[in-house]
């Protein structure tokens, strides 16, 4: 069997059998998927997957970070370079190096979400593997060219009640309003990403804000003109279904400028004379300028700072953004969200979500400062962190200061659309493991037990993002 019944439960015989009734009571809930990368046009053509290199490899920078750490060249995967070169690399050849090296995923949490998806979805009892490439090969793309494999169908197989996408401010989300003229009743989101508009060290930024005034109708080279302009949009974003926006920052860092201050800043910034210091101080000022219009409009905020993005230059000269090569750094909270928590942190209609890639921050910064501040929320995974042993951790490092309930439930942040009921129930068996222990060591009772399980599964992530 590729997937065992009492996988990630505690090996206490005690505590597994508290695991085990409470993930009974969590595991046929609907999966409310509230950040993701999924493609919005899978579910507005819901043609099928075209093979399975296009469905589990190509597009998923888990399995060709692993493969290109071990010297495999992305174009014989068949991902295209940045020209928009298309590589010559055959799906089968594809799918059997990916075959070839499948041992460098032993004990990752991508073999584990793999594992789930080829035993539940495809039936395979058996590990993938250089001798029977084809085998899995012929009976994925025999299934995808199925009806039922189709996205919209997988969406109801799944149970997805409601998945959001990430857009630009520049995108103009005509996906999202061909799902809506289709009549299909799956609920697909949208989420206001902003980052190429705001900023200044994210490529093309100057032809960005020129285009972002454009699509506006604003006058985006002028301070207040360009503020307008993300009022605008953000309300164009809510008219196709988003509560949320999401902000990849390299710091924390927020600032509270005079308006003047503001707008000579800004100024600056489009002239092109801004130095590495004054695009952060932009940035900053961004994230309070994106906060106060969140307190208008009532969207929740998302930040999940401290990723050095794109830390491989060869690659991302050759094949551009998301590559597998952000790195986590260090990353203060503390000093950095003061000047935006002065405005709005005892704001109880503001929502702010924090992620982060330094877990050294998650009890000494992020549990005190959610355990106090009324608008703050803890989002517990982001990439490294949906792992089985990120997720313990994240769990043992802040339930004891912000508990359960300043926390999100999770958060799958996938492109990767066929792991995602794998995510969900790996994050459901960690926390009703986790739970378990609780209620053996006698520091939870089990009915105490079902009910934060089903919040950490299904109500906490609904409530907070408002689907």
């Amino acid at each position: 069997m590729l997937i065992d019944d009492d996988r990630l439960f505690p090996a206490d015989p005690s505590a597994r059998a508290v695991a085990r009734r409470l993930y009974d009571g969590v595991k046929g809930l609907p999966i409310v998927s509230p950040h993701g990368h999924t493609d919005p046009a899978w579910y507005a053509g819901d043609e099928p997957f075209p093979d399975p290199a296009r469905l589990f490899v190509i597009p998923d920078h888990y399995i060709f970070r692993m493969l290109h750490s071990q010297g495999v060249r992305l174009e014989d995967l068949g991902i295209a370079s940045r020209d928009g070169g298309a590589p010559a690399a055959d799906p089968r050849a594809v799918w059997r190096l990916f075959a070839r090296h499948y041992y460098l995923f032993r004990g990752t949490p991508t073999r584990m979400w793999l594992d789930h998806a080829f035993a539940t979805l495809f039936g395979f009892e058996e590990r993938l593997s250089a001798e029977n490439a084809d085998a899995y090969y012929d009976r994925i793309a025999e299934c995808l060219a199925q009806p039922e494999f189709r996205p919209r169908a997988l969406f109801e197989r799944f149970n997805i009640e409601a998945i959001a996408t990430t857009e630009s401010p520049l995108d103009p989300l005509a996906h999202h309003d061909a799902i809506r003229r289709s009549g299909w009743k799956g609920r697909i989101v949208t989420a206001y990403r902003p980052d190429p508009v705001i900023d200044p060290e994210f490529e093309g930024f100057c032809a960005n804000v020129e285009r972002f005034g454009e699509i506006t109708g604003c006058d985006t080279l002028s301070w207040a003109g360009y503020l307008e302009a993300h009022r605008r949009r953000r309300a164009y974003f809510r008219e196709r279904g988003a509560t949320s926006t999401d902000h990849g920052h390299p710091s924390a860092a927020t600032a509270n400028l005079s308006p003047r201050e503001a707008e000579a800043l800004f100024a600056k910034v489009l002239g092109g004379g801004a130095n590495a210091a004054e695009a952060e101080l932009f940035r900053a000022q961004m994230l309070t300028e994106m906060a106060a219009m969140s307190v208008e409009d009532g969207m929740v905020m998302q930040i999940h700072p401290g990723s050095f993005r794109n830390h491989n230059g060869g690659l991302f000269a050759r094949f551009g953004r998301d590559m597998g090569a952000d790195i986590p750094m260090r990353t203060d909270y503390v000093h950095a969200l003061k000047p935006l928590l002065d405005r709005f942190g005892n704001d109880r209609g503001f929502t702010l979500i924090l992620f982060t890639l330094d877990e050294t921050s998650y009890s000494r910064e992020l549990a005190p400062l959610a355990g106090h501040y009324p608008c703050l929320r803890l989002g517990p995974a982001w990439w490294f962190f949906d792992s089985p042993d990120g997720m313990r951790r994240f769990r043992e490092l802040t339930t004891e200061t912000a508990g359960f309930y300043n926390t999100v439930g999770f958060n799958d942040d996938t492109r990767a659309y066929l792991s995602i009921p794998a995510r969900h129930d790996v994050a459901r068996r960690v926390d009703c493991a986790f739970l378990a222990d609780l209620v053996v060591a006698r520091r939870l009772d089990e009915d105490e037990a079902h009910e934060v399980a089903g919040d950490l599964a299904y109500r906490l992530a609904k409530e907070t993002y408002k689907l």
